[in-house]
């Protein structure tokens, strides 16, 4: 039998859930369907939100010829004799262009995706590409040129509980029992907003039931689905942004959602090293001289997940993210190194003056490479003004410490030592 999914996968727009932005009466794309206009398009948005459905609603619609091939098993030659096949059923001169759908497109390789180019560009075909992941990224820029994107957008409350009152009521093989969804809470939970996990937990949970009469409630959705409610997938677009809003509340100084969403990439599977990694990096950016101790003890957390391993390294992320997150905070460090990076690339290879040079010949001693230069220690609180910077950017201050925790006392030693030079 086909999954429940399967079963009741729309046929016309008109009983498509979801997507009212993309698919509304006054939307564009319905516009340009209704009108036989539709370009090449790019579906990106998370798992199971429509993306496949969309595209086969379309071709049914414009009753054109459908081609369909996944990413995942199709190689260049898969496409090109797919191109070939198109060629002959729509033809140069034909209105009717046959629509090649091809399902995680992000997954082609860059000649894979040239070799679409030609088909889509003279319009052999009309492609419509699905992916979960930023096309932006993941789509070369050539094929991107030449298609529209269409972002879908996560399936709300709404959306999910009228797919399931849907699928109860019409699908052919649930409308002989008697459904009633009293509570559905742990069917949203467990589907994470993904309509076809929706719809494979009832059915999972409605063939377990040897009866007609079925109540389904969220202590009969947990009992028989056996698996993780934390939603979370290391390969896709979920990946980022968990790691992001990790990250984010680091910054923001919140430990308790920190450690929340540290919680959520274990759960999920998470490689430890890769959060212990983004820890080194947001020690350094985000907190850098407020705390100097915070990139030693990121730095050591890194080191101890390699050795330990889960599950004993969620103790020592956990040490180390709420210490971050209670850490002072600067980027100070981050911003010094954008504006000289952007000082370089805007007055390029500017010579080093002479007293700075190194001379290792005597022709380059000669030449006065390293005269003039004043060696600190022989100063003074090992301390000489003498010039640092090329002789056009004299004066440009790149590392401005904040004025809060550690860095306030850098910055009164900077302005001690140089405060008419560079304005501290």
């Amino acid at each position: 039998m086909q999954p429940l999914a399967e079963r009741v996968r729309p046929h016309h727009l008109d009983n498509y859930i979801g997507q009212e932005h993309v698919i509304g009466i006054n939307s564009a794309l319905r516009k340009a369907i209704e009108q036989n206009l539709l370009p090449s398009i790019i579906l990106w948005g998370p798992p199971g939100v429509g993306k496949t459905t969309l595209a086969q609603i379309i071709s049914q619609t414009l009753k054109r010829p459908f081609y369909s091939l996944s990413a995942i098993n199709s190689g260049v030659k898969d496409v090109r004799d797919v191109i070939e096949k198109a060629s002959q059923d729509g033809g140069f001169f034909k209105q009717e262009k046959p629509v090649l759908f091809i399902d995680e497109i992000h997954r082609f390789s860059k000649s894979q995706q040239d070799s679409l180019l030609n088909a889509v560009e003279k319009g052999i075909v009309t492609l419509i590409g699905a992916t979960t992941e930023n096309p932006s990224f993941e789509v070369i820029p050539a094929l991107l040129s030449r298609c529209q994107v269409v972002v879908l957008k996560h399936l709300s409350k709404d959306n999910l509980i009228q797919l399931l009152n849907n699928a109860i009521i019409h699908d052919t093989v649930l409308k002989r029992k008697q459904i009633v969804l009293k509570e559905t809470e742990a069917l949203l939970r467990i589907s994470g907003g993904d309509g076809r996990k929706l719809l494979n937990a009832l059915e999972i949970v409605v063939n377990c039931i040897n009866e007609i009469e079925i109540v389904i409630t969220d202590e009969l959705v947990k009992q028989y689905i056996q698996q993780n409610l934390a939603l979370y997938d290391k390969s896709g677009e979920q990946h980022y942004d968990i790691i992001s809003a990790f990250i984010k509340s680091i910054r923001g100084s919140d430990p308790n959602g920190a450690v929340y969403w540290l919680a959520r990439m274990i759960d999920g599977g998470e490689d430890p090293s890769f959060i212990a990694r983004r820890l080194l990096i947001l020690a350094s950016e985000d907190i850098g001289n407020a705390n100097p101790t915070a990139l030693v003890i990121a730095n050591n957390c890194f080191q101890a997940v390699n050795v330990i391993g889960f599950p004993e390294s969620r103790i020592i992320l956990a040490q180390t993210t709420t210490y971050l997150a209670c850490s002072a905070k600067s980027n100070s460090s981050y911003m010094a190194i954008n504006l000289a990076q952007q000082e370089v690339k805007k007055s390029g290879d500017l010579p080093v003056p002479l007293h700075l040079r190194n001379a290792p010949t005597k022709l380059m001693k000669e030449l006065g490479y390293g005269d003039e230069y004043q060696y600190a220690h022989d100063f003074s609180n090992h301390f000489v003004k003498q010039e640092f910077l090329p002789s056009e950017i004299s004066g440009t201050a790149f590392y401005n410490p904040s004025e809060y925790s550690r860095e306030r006392d850098l910055k009164e030693f900077l302005k001690e030592r140089w405060g008419d030079k560079y304005g501290y």
